[in-house]
């Protein structure tokens, strides 16, 4: 049953080698120090093992080198966090609400949903757009004209996805998301913008997740791709014609110019701030609120942060940065100058 399982039902289902009692019933992950006789707690370091000693969990997961730091009931396996995520997804399912069209939901009669597709109050499912089987629409979402979208999706209240864009199986958006609105593309006449019309569309995979109020927008002319497995956090802006490859994290409050290509498996720390129309390689790590204004051709840590300090030191520190060009330019004068003295001695 979904919710309770016996330890030695997890280590089935999930693997892993099982030491001590195996019927002991888990109902809930928590951390050591809350944790009661059904809990399940997680160690993943030496150095936090000390908390178990006056835990009252029912069991424990670890790593191998710590398989004989407890006596407690225990899962050993080589990476602790993943498997306490396993077994948190196993223990709290995803509510659903009930499939069916609600009153308060308004649907296209050329739009077409798959079996058990759950729409919400207040949204509103356009004209030839197709939801996929066991996708959930929340309350007061907008599907645009012709969006497809796959299989066992979950849009969370208030998601807006514009007409023509293409979302894969399992996505989830959460609230506030808005997909496919138009990139910032105009031209200037005179001191004076002129709008250049997107017409191209958000491409979204298999397997991704985008954080609250998060925005993807279309294509000035091809489309922004989103690659499988891609997890974006909240309040992050990708914009026009960019493309993220497969399995790439990003957290908080990046910002992603237009035309940019972001390789796989790529980690953006928060609030970091990428230009317009370079190219990051795949396996690139990129420091939480770094600049990144060219490309990066190589797997790899970045980092780009100017250190805090108080504001009187920031200032004078500022300060002499701002004179870094014209030092470079004396040093190189003074060595010039050395090696023509050494040339004429």
């Amino acid at each position: 049953m979904a919710g309770e399982y016996t330890l030695a039902r997890l280590a089935e289902l999930l693997g892993g080698e099982l030491a001590g009692d195996g019927s002991v019933v888990v109902r809930q992950v928590a951390p050591p120090e809350r944790a009661g006789p059904h809990d399940i707690v997680f160690v993943a370091q030496a150095r936090y093992l000390a908390a178990l000693q006056s835990s009252r969990a029912g069991a424990v997961i670890l790593p191998p080198e710590a398989r004989d730091a407890s006596a407690l009931p225990r899962i050993i396996t080589p990476n602790p966090y993943l498997y306490f995520a396993r077994v948190s997804a196993l223990l709290n399912p995803a509510a659903r609400p009930a499939p069916g069209v609600h009153e308060r939901a308004w649907v296209a009669t050329g739009a077409r949903l798959g079996p058990d597709v759950s729409v919400g109050p207040g949204a509103v499912v356009e004209e030839g757009a197709e939801i996929g089987a066991r996708s959930v629409i929340g309350p007061n979402c907008v599907i645009g004209a012709g969006v497809a979208m796959g299989e066992d999706c979950t849009l969370h209240a208030g998601v807006v996805v514009y007409h023509g864009c293409r979302l894969g199986s399992r996505v989830v958006l959460h609230g506030g998301v808005v997909i496919g609105a138009d990139g910032f593309g105009l031209a200037n006449d005179a001191g004076r913008w002129v709008k250049i019309p997107q017409i191209g569309r958000v491409v979204i995979g298999d397997d991704v997740e985008v954080g609250a109020n998060s925005t993807i927008d279309r294509g000035a002319l091809d489309d922004t791709v989103i690659g499988d497995g891609v997890k974006i956090d909240n309040l992050v802006q990708i914009g026009h014609n960019v493309s993220i490859g497969a399995h790439t994290a990003i957290a908080a409050c990046v910002g992603i110019a237009g035309s940019t290509r972001v390789g796989a498996h790529c980690l953006i720390g928060g609030a970091a701030m990428i230009h317009g129309h370079i190219e990051i390689a795949d396996k690139v790590i990129i420091s939480a609120a770094t600049a990144i204004g060219k490309s990066l051709r190589e797997p790899g840590t970045y980092t780009g942060i100017f250190p805090s300090a108080r504001h009187q030191d920031w200032q004078r520190n500022a300060a002499r940065v701002r004179h870094l060009d014209e030092l470079a330019e004396r040093v190189k004068a003074l060595e010039n100058h050395l090696q023509t003295r050494e040339k004429s001695s």
